[in-house]
């Protein structure tokens, strides 16, 4: 149900001194000194508020009202938000990690980067203050469900692993480059949410609705599928198991659709685009892969330099010494695919899938454009999951790899100068021998620097 349709709780309204005099007792509460006091906010006014990096971990906000209230940074680490009115609030970069937070509205809410792992959104049941025992209880006649609302939300990139949100409404969300690993979905209302470049794998989607979602470039690896809605949904570029791909769920999504489907011919498209490079694009066709599954196909030295490729499955493609200089290739199914040598300066590979594939030798590093200010197109391949992959030799100078999986990557002898590594996962990769002269590596993780 939502917030608005809830019962009406009268709130205590707290002025801002009043809320930061709270605070100050709560944080001697948590460094055990003399004085502290678990901040109880249950049943609190505290719309509009800044509490923007506030440490209110464990705090209980029980049915408070947090109306576009400020909790950006914020630490609401094992908070009780049972109930609570989040609609509008600012929680960017928030720790809700194993908040309580069932039957809280968080319509319209922005999470961009909120840590939630182990959170529970699961349903709640109506509460009423009792003036007599100061305490939360259930209503006598009453057992309504609260269902948590993520209704319209701003989630993108935010960490959900393992968290709980059966029965949740989640439509029209924005949860694109969210990590959703583990994650509890069953039967949750998912319904035209924004679900591109997200990891779902492992995740229960047992009976949820997601019709009319989007995603492009999503991974459903070892995810529970079994009599989910995907209807109208969009799948292209989806990472997913050989069994889900036969499963009677997706057989109303979207999904790549193969050369011979789409009446298109490789050869022809190859040699139209050669003729359009030629010509400078006075005759001839630009080449459009986008959505095609491709998986397989031989383009070894295939001249592909600023074809178009978006969400196109090239899984185990063989595409040794090809041009794909500038081409745009993001949201793509590379999975062990052969990029041995070939020449990727300047592509847009952001958020695609090259697990296991090889890009031994490949030039990864920046084209210069001829214009009178001499730019630079440096090759992006920011939160592209390139885990496993094999790079040795590659040039990736300048490359933007911000937010990229590079677990257990071997990168002996890669070129990453100046490359931008900024919050990329590197657990386990081997840069023995590689060149970081210049390299962002703010916020990188797992990082073992050669000696």
């Amino acid at each position: 149900m939502s917030q608005t349709g809830r019962h009406e709780q009268e709130r205590t309204r707290l002025s801002q001194s009043e809320l930061n005099q709270a605070l100050i007792r709560h944080l001697a509460y948590r460094r055990g000194r003399s004085g502290g006091q678990r901040a109880n906010l249950k049943l609190c006014d505290l719309s509009h508020l800044d509490l923007s990096g506030s440490d209110l971990a464990e705090a209980d906000l029980s049915g408070a009202k947090l109306y576009s209230t400020r909790l950006s940074s914020a630490n609401l680490g094992g908070a009780t938000l049972y109930g609570a009115d989040m609609r509008l609030a600012n929680l960017e970069r928030a720790n809700l990690e194993k908040a309580d937070l069932r039957g809280a509205c968080l319509r319209g809410a922005v999470l961009s980067d909120a840590n939630l792992i182990d959170a529970d959104l699961r349903d709640g049941t109506l509460m009423h203050w009792d003036r007599a025992t100061g305490a939360m209880v259930q209503h006598e006649h009453s057992s309504e469900q609260l269902t948590t609302e993520l209704t319209a939300a701003l989630a993108r990139g935010a960490n959900f692993t393992r968290a709980k949100m059966a029965n949740a409404f989640i439509m029209q969300t924005d949860l694109s480059d969210a990590i959703l690993r583990g994650t509890k979905f069953m039967r949750a209302n998912l319904t035209n949410s924004n679900l591109m470049g997200c990891d779902m794998s492992d995740a229960d989607l047992t009976e949820a609705n997601l019709s009319g979602a989007r995603l492009q470039g999503a991974v459903l690896t070892g995810a529970a599928i079994n009599r989910a809605n995907f209807q109208g949904a969009t799948l292209i570029g989806a990472i997913l198991d050989s069994i889900q791909l036969t499963s009677p769920a997706i057989q109303g999504a979207v999904m790549a659709q193969s050369l011979e489907a789409a009446g298109a011919n490789v050869n022809e498209l190859l040699a139209a685009h050669i003729a359009w490079i030629d010509s400078g694009g006075r005759i001839g066709k630009r080449a459009d892969l986008s959505n095609l599954d491709l998986s397989g196909h031989e383009l070894s030295k295939a001249n592909l330099s600023a074809a178009v490729l978006t969400c196109a499955s090239l899984r185990r493609a063989t595409l040794v010494e090809a041009s794909l200089a500038i081409s745009e290739i993001s949201l793509a199914d590379l999975r062990e695919a052969d990029l041995t040598k070939a020449d990727l300066r300047g592509v847009n590979l952001e958020r695609a899938t090259l697990t296991g594939a090889t890009l031994f030798n490949a030039q990864l590093g920046p084209v210069h454009i001829q214009t009178a200010t001499g730019q630079i197109w440096r090759a992006n391949l920011s939160r592209a999951r390139l885990n496993e992959c094999n790079l040795r030799g590659a040039d990736l100078r300048k490359a933007d790899l911000k937010g990229a999986n590079l677990v257990c990557a071997d990168l002996r002898g890669a070129n990453l100068r100046d490359a931008d590594l900024q919050s990329a996962d590197c657990n386990g990769a081997w840069l023995d021998g590689a060149t970081l002269e210049g390299a962002n590596l703010a916020d990188a993780r797992g990082l073992r620097l050669p000696r």
